[in-house]
């Protein structure tokens, strides 16, 4: 179980931190919930405590690991399907996972793609959100904020979405 003040990464949302633990009463069922700010957008959300398995909230990396990810940027480009129906649903699964290494793997590898071939429209959309859960993440485990763990990424890429 998490505590308040606990750093977490919500699959497909991003990181954030664990402001509150409430226990609601919704229709007569009392449950805890995890009140979570997330980093990016100012958002909140409510996550039911005996959903965080089922979902993949789980801790942020520490800074070793977000060493690793940025190792992985700079890799090479993993084995991909040239069919971007087929691309988008085995990225779809690494997003899912929550992983951080393999939401690094999506980020790297479409930001590549998309450098050497362009990416559908959908690509870019999955692009884009995906380096937004990996900037928040990163904004997390380094101590740093949104435009300075934006930048780290770009760097690798060489590009500027401002």
């Amino acid at each position: 179980m998490f505590e308040k003040g606990d750093e977490i990464v919500y699959p497909n949302h991003g990181a954030g931190v664990i402001i509150a633990i409430e226990t609601k009463k919704i229709l007569d069922d009392k449950k805890q919930y995890y009140i979570i700010k997330l980093s990016i957008a100012e958002m909140k959300i409510m996550v039911p405590v005996e959903k965080v398995d089922e979902i993949g909230i789980r801790e942020v990396i520490d800074s070793k690991e977000a060493e690793n990810i940025m190792l992985l940027l700079k890799g090479e480009k993993s084995e991909m399907s040239e069919n971007w129906r087929s691309r988008y649903r085995e990225n779809m699964e690494k997003l899912k996972t929550g992983d951080a290494f393999e939401v690094g793997e999506v980020v790297r590898n479409l930001s590549l793609r998309d450098r050497e071939k362009g990416l559908a429209t959908t690509e870019k959309q999955m692009l884009s959100a995906a380096k937004q859960t990996l900037i928040s993440e990163l904004m997390l485990a380094n101590n740093k904020d949104e435009k300075e763990s934006k930048n780290m990424i770009e760097e690798i890429f060489d590009i500027n979405d401002d």
